[in-house]
């Protein structure tokens, strides 16, 4: 008995340093694994950060980094002589990047480089193209035989301002209608006269 009972000692020894070395295997394995998914993880992660070149997610195409600029510009649109209002709380901060605040409805606050007059309006749910102004409720003043669609920056007439980037102390005029050479003079003159708020 004594042969065999060292015999079956031995055995479960061997098994039991079998199972434990496959555990330990199996262990390191699982480690290696997770750490492996991490470093692509990790690896990915460092790839976009350095490709991104400056860009921020939700960042209007083509714009600086948040900040790194400020400036002010006047804008005045008229259509059929009236004045729109961008006073409204419906127009006022729509984005960090560039926008109207303060009740001021005159100012634009541009936060950025390369953030266009075109990115604004469609933050504030605008389209302003060189054929149409498009309200938010689909109300359309677009060019035809009597009404046209006129983009004056700095009393020069220019055919849109969509991809416009305001700068500091420019005034920007959009006029809608069939005014006469006149009437657009007295816009300018008002637009002049509008104070920009820093």
């Amino acid at each position: 008995m004594g042969k065999k009972a060292r015999k079956e000692r031995e055995e479960k020894r061997e098994s039991f340093a079998a199972k434990r070395t496959y555990q330990k295997r199996k262990s390191m394995l699982m480690t290696a694994g997770v750490l492996g998914i991490i470093l692509v993880i990790v690896g990915y992660s460092s790839y976009n950060f350095v490709t991104m070149q400056g860009s921020v997610p939700g960042a209007p195409p083509g714009a600086g980094l948040l900040n790194d600029e400020h400036a002010h510009t006047s804008i005045l649109v008229r259509i059929f002589g009236d004045k729109f209002d961008f006073t409204s709380p419906a127009f006022q901060i729509k984005s960090s990047w560039i926008h109207f605040e303060g009740q001021d409805g005159d100012t634009i606050h541009r936060h950025s480089t390369g953030v266009t007059l075109g990115y604004l309006f469609g933050t504030l749910s605008l389209t302003v193209d060189d054929e149409c102004f498009v309200f938010p409720d689909g109300r359309q003043f677009c060019n035809n035989d009597d009404y046209s669609i006129k983009f004056f920056i700095n009393h020069e007439q220019v055919p849109s301002i969509h991809d416009y980037i305001g700068n500091e102390n420019d005034r920007v005029l959009i006029s809608y209608g069939n005014e006469s050479p006149e009437e657009i003079e007295k816009q300018l003159l008002e637009l002049d006269n509008q104070s920009i708020r820093k």
